[in-house]
Order: structure tokens, then C-alpha cells, then sequence
């Protein structure tokens, strides 16, 4: 018997933006799978559970493939794609070629290597917000220049071309635009990337996209394959980065105890802990993870049939009671470092080394310089993302 996915990924409830979809948790309560109807009228597995997640998430014969029969599409894609897709959507052994072309940026070696570089772009961007008006827009002041900046030197984009590519990922990343309106504005990404690849095949520089550019000179890439490859980095390198920061704040703020935990330390493993936690609890990923079984998998009483699609709730997996304890509750002082909010299996996030280095260094410098930081609306004004992909706020008045 099937029953009816609430929208998924569901809207928070207003008392508790923090917390994933009511409706979801109690299918989590139910048991750690479940048929569920989508959007389509296809049905597909809702995986609740955190041990059932991991499992899956690293089976070998579950795919993200998201041209195979049976992928669970989101609700605003019409179609299978007919164009190449990003190699986070394909399987092993291309998704392996061309991620090992660029994972080596993605080290943790390399990327605290960059922890200098990260540290003076927080302290400018505070140094201007405090010499400021406010109240202020914490996103744009601050939560979103501090991962553009980075990413673009990290991959040699030039931050003067900033507001085009924010304008056109944050269409990319909302569910409730059109599939052309999708596709347009990856079209201007693809075509920017693209004249990008250009210039650095002509004048290679010493940065990522450069390294990129070299497979194509070497035969290994082709310039639209790179001009994909930048696009994946340059939109997933910012966006979700900066709703991370301005999430957490916003959920530090709710929770002043804590954040005095984070404000009055200078201890790195608690702030790295604290970086942890958040990731936890907030998941701002909150559409799941898409996948399909490519062949019949036997798991916690239930039989996945090849070609049925699967959605893991990682924000759900994260709050699984059976590995976090109290898990509605956040603890900074928690160890929260096997939570699932970068995925887990071959697909998880390559970024998150740099992601968790940027985060690391904005909460730690932001609240000790800016003790008296305050929310300058209520609660209930604060507009979230309930329409994106990616969730966070679109605005975070504050002052102090």
C-alpha cells in the first residue's frame, strides 16, 4: 500500500524552521522505509533511517544515475535530461574519472593551506560590516561574499562577475521555477564557464579552473565537460556554504546559550565540533538524496525491487534517535562528526573539506568580534527557503 509523499522536501513548521517536515517525522516513527507516492504518481522508497541510509548510500548496486528507469526525478523536472549531466549524477567508473580530476584541490592538506587566505576575507568583510549602517542583511554582507570570494579565487572566476552567477545558481536552485527557467539560466552558467575554459586554455593561470582546462589541452575533457565541471564547482562552492552560515547564525541566535559555548571559546576542536553539529542539525539539504536500485535489495524486512527509486532524508537521518540522542536538541558540546549531511559512499561531497575550513573560520571570528550580535526582526518575518533546493533564508536582518 502506497501512501500519499507530503512535499517533499516539505515545509518546516513555522514554530520550528529548524526542525525537518512534521509530516516526515512521523513516517520516520513508522519504520525506517517507506512506499511513498511522489509528484508523478510514481512511487519510490522514502529511506528515514540512518543505518539504512548509509547502507544504501554505499551499496553497490544502487545508482545515481539519474537517466536509469525508476530515478525518483524532482518534482520540477519534467523530463529526463537529453543533455550531459553532471558527474554527481552519474555512477562509477566516469563519475570516478572525472571527479579525481579536481579532487585533488579538495584535500584537507590543501584546503587548511588556504585557511590564511579564508581568515582575511571573514575579517575584511567584518571590518566593513562593522564601519556599516545597521541594521544590516547578514546574507549579503557577509554569508554570501565569504564562500564567493573563495570560490572564485579557488577556481580563478573573477569576483566582479559575482552577482551574475549568484543571480542565475539561485534560480537553478529553487524548486518552484520553471524547467526552461532552469535551463536558461544554466545556459548563461554554461556559457560563462565555457568562454572562461577559453581564456585559461589560452593563458593558464595557477588555479583550478586552469587545471581543469589542462584535461582538455591533454584529451581527457572536452570544453563542454569542463564548462560543466566549472559550473557544478563554481554553483555548489557558494550556495550552499553561504546558507550554512547564515542558517547557523540564525539558529545560534535561537539558542544563546550555545552560542555563548561558541563565542567564549578559542579551543579549534570545539569550534570544529561545533561546525559538526550544525551540519547536523540543520541539513540544509533537505530535498534527500535521489537514487535507484539496480537490482533487488533485501533490507530491514523490506525488498527493494530493481528499478525502484529511493529518496534518503538525510536531514531525517540526521535526527535519527537510535545514533543521536535527544537529537531535537542542539549540543554543541556533541559529538556529531557521523552525521550524513555531506552523504556518504562514493558520492559525498567533494567540497567538504573547504567547506567545513570556511564555516570553521566565519563562526568562530564572527561572534567573538561581533559579540552583541542580535537578530534586528522577529522570527517569524525571517523568509526561508521553503522553495529551494537548498535551504537556508533568503534575508537575516541583525544588528548590535
Amino acid at each position: 500500500m502506497t501512501e500519499t509523499l507530503p512535499a517533499f522536501p516539505g515545509v518546516r513548521a513555522a514554530s520550528c524552521p529548524f526542525d525537518p517536515p512534521p509530516a516526515l517525522r512521523e513516517l520516520q516513527k513508522d519504520a525506517p522505509l517507506t512506499r511513498v507516492r511522489l509528484w508523478d504518481g510514481s512511487t519510490a522508497w522514502l529511506v528515514t533511517a540512518y543505518a539504512e541510509q548509509k547502507e544504501l548510500l554505499s551499496h553497490p548496486q544502487v545508482s545515481s544515475d539519474i537517466t536509469r528507469p525508476g530515478y525518483p526525478l524532482p518534482a520540477q523536472t519534467l523530463q529526463r535530461p537529453d543533455s550531459p549531466v553532471s558527474f554527481i549524477l552519474m555512477d562509477d567508473p566516469e563519475h570516478h574519472r572525472l571527479r579525481r580530476m579536481v579532487q585533488g584541490s579538495f584535500t584537507v592538506r590543501r584546503v587548511e593551506g588556504m585557511r590564511p587566505a579564508v581568515q582575511r576575507i571573514v575579517d575584511d568583510l567584518i571590518d566593513g560590516l562593522l564601519a556599516g549602517p545597521k541594521p544590516v542583511d547578514l546574507v549579503e554582507a557577509f554569508a554570501l561574499p565569504v564562500p564567493s570570494l573563495v570560490i572564485c579565487e579557488l577556481l580563478g572566476v573573477p569576483y566582479a562577475d559575482h552577482a551574475f552567477f549568484q543571480e542565475n545558481s539561485q534560480v537553478i536552485v529553487k524548486r518552484n521555477v520553471s524547467p526552461e527557467e532552469r535551463a536558461a539560466a544554466g545556459g548563461r552558467l554554461n556559457d560563462y564557464l565555457d568562454g572562461l575554459v577559453a581564456d585559461k586554455l589560452a593563458h593558464p593561470c595557477d588555479d583550478l579552473l586552469s587545471k581543469v582546462a589542462a584535461q582538455v589541452t591533454a584529451g581527457e575533457l572536452s570544453r563542454q565537460e569542463a564548462a560543466r565541471m566549472g559550473v557544478l564547482l563554481l554553483v555548489a562552492g557558494h550556495e550552499t556554504t553561504a546558507n550554512m552560515i547564515a542558517l547557523g547564525t540564525l539558529a545560534l541566535l535561537q539558542h544563546p546559550d550555545q552560542l555563548a559555548l561558541l563565542r567564549e571559546s578559542d579551543d579549534p576542536a570545539l569550534v570544529a565540533g561545533a561546525v559538526e553539529e550544525l551540519l547536523r542539525y540543520l541539513n540544509i539539504t533537505h530535498r534527500g538524496r535521489h537514487r535507484v536500485a539496480l537490482a533487488d535489495i533485501e533490507i530491514a524486512g523490506e525488498v527493494i525491487r530493481a528499478g525502484d527509486g529511493l529518496i534518503m532524508a538525510n536531514d531525517l537521518g540526521n535526527r535519527d534517535p537510535e545514533v543521536f540522542p535527544d537529537p531535537d536538541t542542539l549540543d554543541l558540546r556533541r559529538d556529531a562528526h557521523r552525521h550524513v549531511a555531506f552523504g556518504f559512499g562514493v558520492h559525498q561531497c567533494l567540497g567538504q573539506p573547504l567547506a567545513r575550513m570556511e564555516l570553521q573560520v566565519a563562526y568562530a571570528t564572527l561572534y567573538r568580534r561581533v559579540p552583541t550580535l542580535a537578530l534586528a526582526t522577529d522570527l517569524d518575518r525571517i523568509p526561508f527557503k521553503h522553495d529551494g533546493q537548498v535551504y537556508g533564508v533568503y534575508e537575516l536582518p541583525v544588528t548590535w
